[in-house]
């Protein structure tokens, strides 16, 4: 795992300025630091590296192909990296190192972009320069594991792993982009392809750029759509059996995890009481001839404590377990540096607990696999099969025009347009629905209305079903902007790779190919991981209530420390520096919340934006 940045059209100080972007995120690749300089056409390439596979001098980045017509700067692991070796292997390449990193190099320079990117799996965020023609190109793993950015700021193209990156060039004014800002508080999380600076843009997952000089017009291509592939695999559904579908489920997923745990340093995995993290620790520990490495973290209240429940799954399985119990007060000491960790607004309050078991595992390993994913691609979230999909039948008995004119009503009566049952009635599809009710609340900001969402690429095309629509929403844009952004922050924060095993390409498009009676049934969740699962630890040991690491923000925000850090950001002046807030509106908000205890979770969405804004002025 590393970090990546790079400028064309520099200046005489373009490699002060890559070495000044790649210090930023010396987290991401403290091991080493290289950078390459196009002396013809001003290109800039920066690498840090973490050395995870062939920790030699022959791995270091930016990397020159055999030829000398590519060079590459890349983040991430390709899995399939020997498949691919055996697919090019007629080139007669000869090899300098054994990383990942040059197999990938040699197959662009063999095969080209299209069909390597056809070819490969893995995670990754990629900067590949053709000499020859003059070309970058960008290119994003396929569910948006890896960050990648860019921009033109002054006139210069210009990319790096993380917000960072940027604010450290002379030119960069930080221009805050207000419709971000408000897709921010409306979800906790700035989705692709905003980003919360203006003229900064997310590289969106399964996309990628190619820029030629003189690298100012950019062409944007997808060269894998979630969407466009959930529809395909729905109209070639898998029709055998549940039991033959659990069996293959089981191999690729044993495909993936083997894949993933190559590694040349130390290697573990994060291990909750939940069925996904528990399937890929248990088929890791079965395919492993020693005993994995599985850390948890828990704490002393027993409603937000899971750490039992894993600690017993652990002795089942044999793994070589880290439990580590953290107090409250630990927990706190985090939030005062999230808006350091996450470079831009990010209010998934689980990025605590996940810093936490990050640090930790860091210790002792530095790559862990994780259970991203499970929920997405098996009808795992309530959700799914809950008020949502109740809400729209029940919604769509009722003709459109009648309920649109209702809304209309309502606006003339001085509704606004993003009050909640406005929403719900303007509401034509269940993609909109979930769109309208999956959103906080507004009414604090002064403009609210420059909302955009892209939820409207969904659909309703008869193909999906309700519950599949869903899921292939939240791959969409949740995972990759919520999910996988919180894990890669809190982990690379502390030089520490993780791996999404059910993120595999693979094991995606089975997943998607099943009928949604394997992933839910009789209100049974994720039914065809349990049915792998459930052959090797006891059922009745992960078939109870879930609680998850959550954590009680309507309580800390009232006592102690957090008080006091709250308190400082909810000042008038504070709140005045945000301009796009209503002074009146928060403090109105947030003396109800301290003086009748009433919770509102846009209290968090505007300390965690108040806290960011602060760091960077």
């Amino acid at each position: 795992m590393c970090g990546i940045a790079g400028l064309c059209n520099g200046t005489y100080k373009s490699i002060t300025d890559i070495k000044n972007m790649t210090e930023r995120i010396r987290h991401r690749g403290p091991d080493s630091f290289g950078y390459w300089k196009d002396q013809r056409s001003s290109v800039v390439l920066g690498h840090r590296r973490l050395a995870i596979l062939d920790v030699s001098e022959a791995g270091s980045q930016p990397m020159i192909s055999a030829s000398g017509d590519y060079v590459i700067a890349f983040n991430g692991e390709i899995y399939n990296h020997k498949q691919l070796a055996e697919k090019i292997s007629n080139y007669n390449i000869q090899y300098k190192s054994t990383t990942d990193t040059e197999i990938l190099l040699e197959s662009f320079d063999c095969l080209g972009i299209d069909e390597t990117l056809e070819v490969v799996k893995g995670m990754f965020a990629i900067a590949l320069y053709d000499r020859r023609n003059k070309e970058l190109f960008l290119v994003r793993d396929r569910a948006g594991e890896k960050p990648l950015y860019y921009g033109f700021i002054n006139g210069r193209f210009t990319f790096a792993s993380e917000l960072s990156c940027f604010t450290v060039l002379d030119d960069f004014k930080q221009e805050i982009d207000f419709s971000a800002t408000e897709l921010f508080f409306r979800r906790g999380y700035i989705p692709a392809p905003f980003s919360i600076y203006k003229g900064i843009r997310k590289l969106e997952p399964g996309h990628y750029l190619k820029i030629k000089e003189p690298y100012d017009t950019i062409e944007d291509i997808t060269y894998w759509s979630s969407y466009d592939k959930y529809v395909e695999c729905q109209e070639n559904k898998f029709n055998g059996s549940m039991d033959e579908a659990a069996e293959i489920l089981e191999s690729l997923l044993k495909d993936s995890i083997s894949g993933q745990m190559i590694s040349d340093v130390p290697l573990g995995a994060f291990l909750s009481a939940g069925i996904d993290s528990t399937t890929i620790v248990t088929l890791m520990q079965k395919i492993s001839s020693r005993p994995i490495r599985t850390f948890t973290v828990g704490v002393d209240t027993p409603e937000y404590n899971e750490a039992p429940i894993a600690a017993q799954t652990a002795k089942i399985l044999g793994t070589k377990h880290t439990e580590k119990y953290v107090s409250v007060k630990e927990l706190k000491a985090v939030i005062p540096s999230l808006s350091k960790i996450y470079t831009e607004p990010f209010a998934d309050s689980s990025q605590i607990p996940t810093s936490i078991i990050s640090q930790i595992a860091r210790k002792d390993v530095t790559v862990v696999l994780s259970g991203d994913g499970g929920d997405e691609l098996f009808c795992g979230y309530p959700r799914y099969n809950g008020w949502v999909t109740d809400s729209w039948s029940k919604q769509k008995k009722l003709p459109l025009g009648i309920q649109h004119a209702r809304a209309r009503v309502m606006m003339l009566a001085g509704k606004s347009k993003n009050d909640p049952y406005v929403k719900r009635l303007r509401a034509s599809s269940l993609p909109e629905l979930y769109a309208a009710v999956s959103v906080s609340d507004t009414s604090f900001l002064k403009n609210p209305d420059n909302y955009q969402d892209y939820y409207d690429l969904f659909p309703s095309d008869g193909i999906l079903t309700d519950q599949d629509r869903l899921m292939a929403m939240d791959f969409k844009m949740y995972l990759p902007d919520d999910i996988l952004a919180k894990v890669d922050r809190a982990s690379m924060i502390y030089s520490l790779e993780t791996r999404v095993p059910f993120l595999d390409r693979d094991v995606i498009e089975f997943a998607w190919r099943l009928p949604l009676e394997y992933k839910f049934h009789n209100g049974v969740t994720k039914r065809i991981l349990r049915e792998i699962v459930y052959k090797y630890v006891p059922k009745e040991l992960l078939e109870r209530p879930k609680t998850g690491f959550s954590i009680p923000l309507d309580k800390w925000m009232r006592d102690g420390e957090l008080r006091e850090w709250a308190e400082a950001l909810m000042s008038p002046a504070s709140i005045e520096s945000a301009s796009v807030l209503d002074t009146n509106s928060i403090l109105k908000m947030w003396r109800d919340y301290i003086d009748g205890g009433k919770w509102n979770e846009s209290i968090w969405y505007v300390l965690v934006y108040l806290d960011w804004l602060h760091r960077i002025n």
